[in-house]
């Protein structure tokens, strides 16, 4: 419901300030909301007749009606029947607790806590009841019972594919499966348990648990079912049902089943990308921007031995005078200068794995290239970190490489020793140079001067 657009937000107070406090509030709370007020019931309903929201804020006296009563014509209207309701009040008194339930009050909120707390109040109730957004699977082979629900789904904003027998879903999530990262997966199946054909719904559930390994949080699963006796609920839930909806459905019913299977794929999804993001954090080094040398170790021998990689070149740069540099101008600017150069590795090299080696040294894994496109783009690179000029500082780098195609057996301690003694040479014969390992030794690149 609110994932990934705008959240629209509807205030209903007769206070002209307190509306622009509260609208203030949210706008800094929350981030793409937008806040529209009016001051009284009748205004609301216009409002909410010509115009979708995500959420209602209402104050629970009005200039024209109570909250309540504003709160039991929206929850009779076609458009807003589910729309969230807030009271917003100062006083939740006894009316409001016996009443509230009855008028269709979603949750309220107790203004004398201040309008700080009301902007988080309401972002954690975003949070909690995000979800019904998505796309959902649908399998029935009753093209009457599909019409309706389909319907009432896609009423709700949630994006449907309608499947009429379990094998076209399986290919279907077989498919999903291969593309995790397809932006149109699946978010939760719905599918009839005595399905016609020869798959049931309950093969099709043991299949996407058993064959394609989807856990119940990964990819929930709804049963539309005729039957609600004991033995049919142990069938539903032993074939890897969430939970179920027995037939002939209640929109009410179906639709509150659906929104906490989606909150639980959310949820699911949310975690994931947060583990995503901390191993992303762990493997990168926060200065420079590029591979931590913790993930070279971790990553760097599967990389070295992976056929598809080759040839696969080291290239080990080190900043040439950059204690001087430090010693001179200050460390911060030698942060910057760290900084700049891993933006232009990063840019460079968007096809390698690039490493902060230690302090002003980086390495290059640089994948399935020849030796004279792996030497001319090193060589443009030296020449380009030569015009960077970044902080406005003068800077050069000294480099050495080494190809795997010489040394098709070795270790990557060993590969990265070569790459490093050729480093060494750069630096020995006067910097700013390139050299490459080579049987006979470190040899200066045939490409030096050729760029220029």
């Amino acid at each position: 419901m609110f994932n990934n657009r705008i959240t629209r937000i509807l205030i209903v107070d007769g206070s002209s300030v307190t509306r622009a406090l509260l609208t203030r509030t949210l706008r800094e709370e929350i981030h793409d909301v937008e806040v529209v007020g009016c001051e009284s019931g009748k205004k609301a309903l216009t409002l909410l007749d010509s115009d979708k929201f995500d959420l209602i804020t209402t104050s629970l006296m009005l200039p024209d009606m109570d909250g309540l009563e504003l709160s039991r014509t929206i929850r009779r209207s076609k458009t807003h029947h589910y729309t969230p309701v807030i009271v917003v009040s100062g006083d939740a008194d006894g009316r409001l607790l016996r009443e509230g339930f009855a008028a269709g009050v979603t949750d309220y909120f107790d203004k004398s806590l201040g309008y700080k707390a009301f902007g988080s109040f309401i972002m954690a109730f975003i949070q909690r009841n995000s979800g019904l957004s998505g796309h959902i699977l649908f399998v029935e082979d009753s093209a009457t019972a599909a019409a309706v629900t389909c319907k009432i789904l896609e009423k709700h904003g949630l994006k449907v594919t309608h499947k009429t027998n379990a094998e076209e879903a399986l290919k279907l999530l077989e498919n999903n499966n291969r593309e995790a990262n397809s932006l149109d997966t699946i978010d939760l199946v719905i599918t009839d348990f005595y399905l016609m054909g020869d798959m049931t719904g309950g093969d099709l559930l043991h299949a996407m648990r058993a064959k394609l390994h989807y856990t119940q949080q990964e990819l929930p699963v709804l049963v539309l079912t005729s039957s609600d006796d004991q033995q049919t609920q142990i069938e539903v839930f032993h074939a890897g049902a969430n939970d179920f909806v027995t037939k002939p459905i209640i929109e009410e019913v179906m639709m509150a089943r659906v929104r906490a299977l989606m909150l639980i794929k959310h949820q699911y999804d949310a975690l994931k990308q947060q583990t995503e993001t901390m191993r992303w954090i762990a493997a990168t080094d926060s200065l420079t921007g590029v591979r931590s040398k913790r993930y070279l170790v971790d990553n760097g021998e599967d990389y070295l031995k992976n056929a598809d990689h080759q040839p696969l070149w080291a290239i080990l740069l080190d900043i040439d005078h950059f204690k001087q540099i430090n010693d001179t101008l200050g460390h911060i600017t030698g942060d910057h200068v760290l900084a700049e150069m891993g933006d232009k590795l990063n840019s460079s090299f968007a096809d390698a794995m690039v490493v902060r080696f230690g302090g002003e040294e980086f390495c290059i894994l640089l994948p399935n290239c020849n030796a004279e496109t792996a030497l001319e783009r090193t060589e443009t690179l030296r020449l380009e970190i030569e015009q960077l000029r970044p902080s406005n500082i003068e800077v050069t780098v000294s480099i050495g490489l080494v190809c795997s195609q010489d040394y098709p057996k070795t270790t990557l301690t060993r590969f990265m020793s070569m790459a490093d003694k050729a480093l060494y040479a750069a630096k020995e014969n006067g910097r700013n140079r390139v050299y490459i390992y080579t049987e006979e030794g470190p040899t200066e690149s045939p490409w030096h001067g050729n760029k220029s």
